[in-house]
C-alpha cells in the first residue's frame, strides 16, 4: 500500500523547496543547498514517486538497505550514505554510493582506504553538540584527526557534517549549525593543499530553514516529503 500519493509528494517538496529558498534570502545566500531526501522509511513505490517528482539525490542510514535500494533504483537515483558506518559493511557500501557523511574514525578511513577502487568522497562527522549518544569526532580534535587522515590517499574529504539535538524550537540548533560552518571555514585554509572542504551536511526535517541561514550545502530531509510539516 502506497501511505504517499504523488500529489501530495508534489505539495510537501513544493512547500520545502519554498522555505529554501526563503531562508536562503533571509541570509543573504546566492547558492542553493542540495536537498538529499532521506529515503529510510520509503517503500519502493513511494521511491518511484520520488523519481516522478524529480527528486535524484537520495540517502540512506542501513547497509542492506542501501544496497536494496541501489540495485532496483541505482539508474534513477544518486545514493549517499548517511547512516552510522561500521568497517565490516564498507565492502557493502562503497559499490552504491558517491559520498558517505559519516566518517569519525581513522580505522574506518583505513577500511575505505583497502576497499576503495577509486577516490572516496567522504564527510567529516563532528559532534558539534557534545551530546554523548551521538557520533562524530569533537570540534577540537578534527584538525588533528585531518592531518592523520590526509595520508590515506583514496579518501578525500570535502566537508563536514552534523546532527544538531532534537529541540522543540529548531531556533536552539543555530549555535550547532554556526559552529560546523564557522570549524569548516577555520578548518578550509589549513588543509587546501590536501582537501576542499567546501560541502556543508547539516539540517534535517524539523531544523533544515536554521541550517540552510547557516550555510549548509546539503540539507537530508525524510518526514517533510513523506508526511508533511
Amino acid at each position: 500500500m502506497v501511505r504517499l500519493e504523488l500529489p501530495q509528494l508534489l505539495a510537501n517538496l513544493e512547500r520545502v523547496q519554498e522555505r529554501i529558498e526563503r531562508a536562503c534570502v533571509r541570509s543573504g545566500r546566492l547558492d542553493r543547498p542540495r536537498l538529499l531526501v532521506a529515503t529510510k522509511y520509503f517503500t519502493d513505490e513511494e521511491m518511484g514517486l520520488l523519481a516522478q517528482a524529480g527528486i535524484r539525490l537520495v540517502g540512506e542510514n542501513r547497509a542492506d538497505e542501501l544496497e536494496t535500494k541501489w540495485r532496483r533504483w541505482r539508474d534513477t537515483f544518486e545514493f549517499h550514505f548517511i547512516g552510522h558506518l561500521q568497517s565490516r559493511k564498507v565492502r557493502q557500501v562503497l559499490p552504491c554510493v558517491t559520498m558517505i557523511h559519516s566518517v569519525d574514525s581513522l580505522s574506518l578511513v583505513e577500511e575505505l582506504e583497502k576497499r576503495a577502487q577509486g577516490e572516496v568522497r567522504v564527510l567529516l562527522e563532528v559532534n558539534i553538540s557534545g551530546e554523548k549518544t551521538k557520533y562524530g569526532i569533537l570540534p577540537a580534535a578534527a584538525e588533528g584527526f585531518l592531518h592523520e587522515a590526509a595520508s590515506y590517499r583514496k579518501v578525500a574529504f570535502v566537508g563536514l557534517m552534523t546532527m544538531a539535538p532534537l529541540v522543540a524550537d529548531p531556533e536552539e540548533t543555530r549555535p550547532c549549525f554556526r559552529g560546523l560552518r564557522e570549524l569548516r571555514d577555520r578548518l578550509a585554509p589549513v588543509f587546501s593543499g590536501r582537501y576542499e572542504l567546501s560541502e556543508l551536511s547539516m539540517g534535517m526535517s524539523n531544523d533544515y530553514q536554521v541550517a540552510v541561514e547557516e550555510g549548509a550545502t546539503i540539507v537530508r530531509l525524510g518526514t517533510a516529503l513523506l508526511s508533511g510539516e
